[in-house]
């Protein structure tokens, strides 16, 4: 036995015990739309189609399913060939066993695939991650009808001379990038200088951006070079203008309409000859109509606001399976895994697809990597997307909890799945029946709960499961 994982597509069990001489897991399936759901689930080495299925039933397979590299072999009849076996290659299929006394080649071709196995399918190019022409000035991941509308404004403006940039979104979209996107637009090559707003009290934060001068207050030793004199002709972002003080906010208009200021204890103007780009995650418009920000600053930044979707929106959701990507190919969180992890699972991304962000491109970014470290295969799976890590450790681990996980609906199910396999054998089509549901969902079901016929011994199953 060579391949892990081989799916059949046969009612004949001679091709199934064809596939057993070469493989360690052998899947069954009646029916094409059957492989389909356990191809996605279980990602094989190898899929043997039988005699019943022509060139059109292996293009409409391949065409279907979302994996790449996949390795099909036809298992064909000793009788006359209806269909030459050169069809079935232009169709896609590996290669074609022409009947019983051509069954010996299988192994050669396993032996052929096992010795390749370690070598990853293609890569996505890291350009086919962000928008044609996009990717060294504006490295904001996406192809969706919002990204593609942010990237146009970008450029836009950073070929105006539009100055002071407002860029609005919620927090984790991704606003220091199109800032960056801007500065290497308008400004390359010159410094980039970042000021977060939120983080010192007002009169730090005016020492910080003006610089001041010596003896200008208590402490005050030496003379300071400030943040906005630092950015020379480049730029300087004022991450989270909203959480400026009244105060400064006054200095900061009239900065932006003079394009001078003063150092703090100074009398000297200096000229500001930097792109000044401020940002908020909160609405500018309500702040000002609610008296939590100036107006007038207000109607002075928004001359061309740029303003990002978060993940949740319609016109940005397709960009989530890209960013899962992307940040599983590019990820260093584990080094010793990096390449070996070449994908997600469709379960993986439908979970993904599900969820609304709260905290968008950051919070998924966080869930791969979290994903990375539990992994234990070449794919990621569903069970190792959390996306609420302390919930699901309060859930597992706390006393508080214990009274209660016996009744978890995933236990019951995974109990529920372990008996009926018990009780048919291990059988899995008889299983299947038994539980209502179809091979593929119990195939995705004992992958997804980790189930194995040493993993729940019966004296593990609850009373309610019990004979």
């Amino acid at each position: 036995m060579v391949l892990r994982r081989i799916v059949t597509i046969s009612k004949e069990p001679e091709i199934q015990q064809l596939a057993r001489q070469v493989g360690l897991e052998i899947f069954v399936a009646d029916d094409p739309a059957e492989a389909l759901d356990i191809t996605e689930t279980t990602n094989p080495d190898l899929i043997i189609f039988d005699h019943r299925f022509s060139p059109a039933h292996i293009r409409e397979f391949l065409n279907k399913t979302s994996l790449t590299n996949l390795r099909i072999i036809i298992a064909g009849r000793d009788e006359n060939l209806t269909m030459p076996p050169e069809e079935f290659i232009k169709a896609g299929a590996y290669d074609y066993l022409q009947g019983k006394h051509d069954y010996h080649r299988l192994e050669q071709i396993a032996s052929q695939i096992a010795n390749n196995s370690n070598v990853p399918p293609p890569a996505k190019n890291i350009d086919d991650f962000f928008i044609e022409d996009c990717a060294a000035s504006a490295s904001i991941v996406g192809r969706s009808k919002a990204i593609a509308e942010t990237i146009k404004l970008i450029k836009l403006v950073a070929s105006s001379r539009c100055d002071p940039i407002v860029i609005v979104g919620e927090t984790g979209t991704g606003k220091e990038l199109v800032a960056k996107a801007l500065h290497n637009l308008r400004n390359p090559g010159k410094p980039f200088i970042a000021a977060n707003c939120a983080a010192l009290t007002a009169n730090l934060l005016e020492s910080e951006l003006f610089g001041h001068t010596k003896g200008a207050f208590t402490g005050a030793d030496s003379e300071k070079t400030g943040l906005l004199e630092m950015a020379g002709e480049g730029t300087i972002l004022l991450d989270e203008i909203s959480e400026i003080h009244a105060d400064l906010q006054a200095k900061l208009l009239r900065l932006l309409q003079e394009k001078t200021f003063r150092k703090v204890g100074g009398t000297k103007e200096i000229p500001c000859t930097a792109t000044i780009i401020a940002s908020s995650n909160r609405n500018l418009h309500e702040e000002a109509e609610a008296g939590r920000f100036r107006k007038d600053l207000y109607y002075r930044l928004a001359t061309c606001p740029i303003a990002i979707a978060p993940l949740r929106s319609p016109a940005r959701r397709d960009d989530i399976q890209l960013l899962a990507d992307y940040f599983l190919k590019t990820s260093s969180v584990c080094p010793h895994k990096k390449g070996s992890i070449n994908s997600l699972t469709k379960f993986a991304h439908e979970a993904l697809q599900k969820h609304l962000w709260p905290g968008n491109v950051r919070e998924l970014k966080n869930v791969i990597e979290r994903a990375i470290l539990l992994e234990t295969t070449d794919k990621v799976g569903l069970s190792s997307i959390i996306i609420n890590p302390f919930e699901h450790n309060l859930s597992a681990d706390s006393p508080s909890s214990a009274q209660n996980k016996d009744f978890s609906l995933s236990k019951a199910e995974r109990e529920l799945i372990a008996r009926a396999l018990q009780e048919t054998g291990w059988q899995k089509t008889q299983a299947a029946t038994l539980l209502g549901i179809t091979r593929a969902t119990l195939y995705a079901k004992v992958k997804q709960y980790n189930i194995g016929k040493n993993t729940l011994p019966a004296k593990e199953l609850s009373p309610a499961f019990a004979s």
